[in-house]
């Protein structure tokens, strides 16, 4: 049987539990794969550090060059993070004609072009199964499952700290700040959590996604990004009045030759499948034109769910080494192949939740209802949340019909201009 030598390049949580799983698991993996897969190096700056497994100490090495100089090495995996060194080691290891497996959707959506461009050109292969959905095998499903589709839409709760978040704002009714302090002492949330909160992290996920289904890549500063830092106790119950559950959502659309591509708080009827996907776990909701919809859920991280898929990837290489060829060589691409280009964020179109505070004032909404309708943004339903106190301001909530964005934000600009309202007006996205 044939032996493959796996170096892996970081030691932290994800890279502990793909060691784990190569060593523990070797032997089934070898009866299914038909090749023996052997973890040869392990390169971290701390080596000394107990991760909770058990490895030779000859494994261990705080030498990263040499892992992937190394000739019995032909995988190396980069679960280091970030756009740094991580970016570095791969493209050395590429240009060592060594194949990578890598979980980093930063440097994917940041660098992918410049990523398998190397990979290609030295003919090794890339797999990055775990870069989206962490245990959830996304990527694969886009690549080979639905190979046979035209996709037509992809939705996706991609970030499980802020679905964490989210669920418990609704269950509990706890404000936003309280439940992000527990999710850091849980470990679900980082010290600085603006790149899961913020929405940039599912966002990172959107382009992979993008660019898989409709073989375009849009850079993140052109995504039009929203997170839930700002998201209020008070909108996720008056959601709720109408019979939707907020959710951060990543949307990935084609409207003929342009692709839509956002990250926003989105209302989600109680009766969607991605409704129902709480606490840290994540879904994706893919729209064949042949298998029309389709749902894959599970964990999007942590060690053993992200590891499942790193080691997934590293079989799949290594059974192509054993028969001698690489995906380049037999002339299969990383994305898709698309001539499209992303739709301005302006002009995307969407039914809209938005919430008014109302000066007590005969005729207030009237002139807001007016507005909107002249701008062709259609009122679905309205609903006045409290009684007036003291001539204070009444919280009005509406849902519109779909509007085109630049449509309804010239609108609001508008209504704030008269006067009428007393605050900024929160406006969402509604699926």
């Amino acid at each position: 049987m044939k032996q493959i030598g796996v170096g892996i390049l970081g030691f932290g949580t994800v890279g502990a539990g793909v060691a784990d799983g190569l060593l523990s698991h070797r032997e089934v993996m070898s009866k299914r794969l038909g090749v023996d897969i052997a973890l040869k190096k392990i390169a971290d700056l701390d080596i000394t550090t107990d991760r909770g497994i058990k490895v030779p100490a000859d494994v261990l090495t705080t030498d990263a060059p040499a892992v992937i100089a190394d000739p019995a090495i032909s995988i190396v995996v980069e679960t280091i993070g970030g756009t740094g060194i991580a970016k570095k080691f791969v493209l050395d290891a590429l240009n060592a004609k060594k194949c990578v497996v890598t979980a980093n959707k930063k440097l994917l959506a940041e660098h992918g072009k410049e990523i398998f461009d190397t990979a290609r050109a030295n003919g090794v292969d890339i797999y990055f199964g775990a870069s989206v959905g962490g245990g959830i095998p996304i990527i694969r499903v886009l690549r080979e499952g639905l190979a046979g589709n035209s996709i037509e839409s992809i939705h996706g709760i991609l970030n499980g700290t802020c679905n964490y978040i989210l669920t418990r704002m609704e269950n509990e009714g706890l404000p936003f700040d309280a439940v992000l302090k527990d999710a850091q002492k849980l470990g679900y949330a980082e010290a600085n959590p603006s790149l899961d909160i913020d929405g940039f992290d599912t966002a990172h996920k959107a382009c992979i996604l993008a660019a898989l289904a409709f073989g375009f890549q849009p850079a993140v500063s052109d995504v039009q990004v929203e997170g839930i830092r700002n998201l209020a106790g008070e909108d996720v119950r008056y959601a709720a009045d109408f019979g939707y559950r907020i959710k951060l959502l990543a949307t990935v659309t084609r409207q003929g030759d342009e692709v839509e591509v956002g990250v926003h708080p989105t209302l989600v009827p109680f009766s969607h499948m991605l409704s129902s996907v709480n606490d840290a776990f994540n879904a994706v909701m893919v729209k064949g034109d042949m298998s029309d919809y389709t749902m894959y859920y599970g964990r999007g991280a942590g060690r053993a769910p992200t590891a499942s898929t790193v080691i997934g990837d590293i079989g799949d290489i290594a059974r192509n080494i054993a028969h001698g060829e690489t995906r380049y060589e037999r002339g299969v691409p990383d994305y898709a192949e698309g001539a499209v280009k992303l739709r301005a964020a302006g002009e995307i179109s969407s039914k809209f939740y938005i919430r008014f505070l109302v000066a007590d004032k005969a005729g207030a909404f009237g002139t807001i209802a007016s507005i909107l309708g002249g701008h062709g943004v259609s009122l679905d339903a309205a609903s006045q949340k409290a009684g007036s106190v003291g001539n204070q301001p009444v919280p009005v909530v509406v849902l519109t019909h779909k509007a085109r964005t630049n449509d309804l934000m010239t609108a609001i600009a508008e209504i704030k201009a008269t006067g009428v309202i007393g605050a900024e007006p929160v406006a969402l996205r509604v699926l």
